[in-house]
Order: C-alpha cells, then sequence, then structure tokens
C-alpha cells in the first residue's frame, strides 16, 4: 500500500489547510509555507496557485501522484465537466465513504481499517481502500469488528452531517450508497477548475 510517510504538517502548512484532520494542526499558529523562506514569499504565480490546490485535494484524499494523473484522465473521459467528475471518483473511494458516513475520525483511520480487512462490500470482504463503490452498493463492518474501539469511539463523537447520498445505519454499522455524490453535495474547499487547468496546459 504505496502512502505519503514525509513530515504530517508539512502538507498542511504548504496548502495552508488542516489537511490532517488533527485538533492540533499546526497550520493555525503558522499559516506560512515551511522552510526559510516561508514568510518571505510575497508574489504567488499562477502555476503555484494551480499546484498548490492539486497537492491540497491529493493529500486530502491521501492519494499519490500516479493515481491521482490515472483520476483525472478517467474523468477526462466521462461526460460532463471534468472537475465535477474527479471530485465525485474521488468521493466514491471505499475510504472516503467510510469516512463520510462518520464510522471512523479521519481518513487515514478509515484507509486502515479497510486495508486490515474490517469492511464488507455487498457481503464480500474488500480490503482495497480505492475501491470505487456504485449506487446500490451495501458497506457493513464484518461481524467480529462491530465493537472495535476506533469504531464506537466515533460513533460516539461524530458531529459531522452524513451526505445526502450515503444511507447510514449506525447500530446496525451499515452504509447503503443510495446515488453518485454530486458537486453540491461535496463540501470539500476546493476549487476544482484550477485543477483542470493545471492538466489542460
Amino acid at each position: 500500500m504505496a502512502r505519503y510517510i514525509g513530515p504530517r504538517h508539512k502538507p498542511c502548512r504548504r496548502a495552508r489547510t488542516p489537511l490532517c484532520q488533527s485538533k492540533r494542526c499546526p497550520v493555525e499558529r503558522r499559516p506560512y509555507p515551511p522552510g526559510e523562506h516561508g514568510r518571505g514569499r510575497i508574489r504567488e504565480s499562477d502555476y503555484l496557485i494551480q499546484l498548490r490546490e492539486k497537492q491540497k485535494l491529493r493529500m486530502m484524499y491521501g492519494v499519490l501522484e500516479k493515481q491521482f494523473r490515472r483520476y483525472y484522465r478517467e474523468a477526462d473521459r466521462r461526460r460532463g465537466i471534468t472537475g465535477d467528475s474527479l471530485l465525485q471518483i474521488l468521493e466514491q473511494r471505499l475510504d472516503n465513504v467510510v469516512w463520510r458516513s462518520g464510522l471512523t475520525a479521519t481518513r487515514p483511520q478509515a484507509r486502515q481499517l479497510v486495508n486490515h480487512g474490517h469492511f464488507r462490500v455487498n457481503g464480500k470482504k474488500v480490503d482495497i481502500p480505492s475501491y470505487q463503490v456504485k449506487p446500490g452498493d451495501e458497506v457493513t463492518v464484518k461481524d467480529r469488528s462491530t465493537d472495535l474501539i476506533v469504531i464506537q469511539h466515533s460513533v460516539d463523537t461524530q458531529g459531522r452531517p452524513v451526505p445526502d447520498w450515503l444511507e447510514v445505519n449506525v447500530d446496525e454499522r451499515k452504509i447503503v450508497v443510495s446515488a453518485h455524490p454530486r458537486r453540491d453535495q461535496i463540501d470539500t474547499d476546493i476549487n476544482e477548475q484550477l485543477i483542470v487547468e493545471l492538466y489542460s496546459k
């Protein structure tokens, strides 16, 4: 399983957003890029702004560059707006669906639980975080994992609203994907048009 293993908060400070979803992210105290020249940078080129937006989206969903490019090519082939299709593909990743349902506190936690085989899709074990769910799919927690401390804690402290395209039964630990997510149902703070412009060069 390929993943980012560099400094945890460096991407957050580069993007000036708490991508790590930690309550103690240093971006609040130091809202400028890392490095000795972080504070001194004033002029920002169009390319820098576009690249930062792309890196922000990548780190948000925990996707490496090669996989992200593949997602973009797939979105570009689909009918409709490329940026919306890209976000739709990312939202329909299994680890993101688990996080959106409120069964985990963060996306990295959801990724780990999926990778360790704690979830089933339509009754079959799926341990691939990037697995694309479809409307009608039913995601459940495996019987021996329903009382995991991390899942119970997330359920007890969950304060995020569940998106309309998911139906969640917390008591049964069951998620039903009712539809494809629309752009207005995705609360990700991203300007996807900048990413499309970056890859269109």
